[in-house]
């Protein structure tokens, strides 16, 4: 996997960075959500990308 195409994906509820994953900039040009478990949190909440 290749360091350009890394992108974090933060909590929208506590703003903490979980998750690490990949995506492919030529296709997908706007930013990132999905619905992921947060730890802190306890529940599953959005992640959006970071810059």
């Amino acid at each position: 996997m290749s360091q350009d195409n890394l992108i974090k994906l933060e909590c929208i509820e506590c703003k903490k960075v979980g998750y690490n994953t990949h995506k492919n900039k030529k296709m997908l040009k706007e930013r990132l959500e999905l619905s992921k478990f947060c730890k802190w949190c306890r529940a599953h909440n959005k992640h959006k990308e970071t810059k």
